[in-house]
């Protein structure tokens, strides 16, 4: 939050999705690590087995999104929601004269805290 006061709608986008999947990611670990690294494995038959936060990192996030709606971790609703969170993530994350409002990333924050802060927050 203290990004998006500051007015720095980029690394607000940014870094509330990174928070996002910080937790997915220890979710996954927790309570769901068998049924994710059969669900990888069948998509993608060179996948090593995840025991770690670390090792789920090794998949393109559009990829473990995937695979979460897949094992019933998230609905198709929110993985639509997620990729779009996740499009936005990508035109500030890499240079380029894209401009954002603050309406926009308060929109995109509040689809995070809604649907993964409030209900993985461990």
């Amino acid at each position: 939050m203290a990004c998006l006061e500051a007015g720095l709608f980029r690394a607000s986008v940014v870094f509330s999705w990174v928070g996002a999947i910080a937790l997915l990611h220890a979710h996954v670990v927790a309570n769901s690590l068998a049924a994710f690294n059969k669900e990888a494995l069948r998509r993608n038959p060179k996948w090593k087995q995840a025991k770690t936060t670390d090792d789920l990192g090794m998949m393109k996030e559009s990829g473990f999104l995937d695979v979460l709606q897949s094992i019933s971790v998230i609905g198709k609703n929110v993985k639509q929601e997620l990729q779009n969170c996740l499009k936005l993530r990508n035109g500030c994350g890499h240079p380029s004269s894209l401009k954002l409002g603050e309406n926009r990333v308060a929109g995109h924050i509040e689809v995070l805290i809604l649907n993964i802060y409030s209900r993985f927050n461990i």
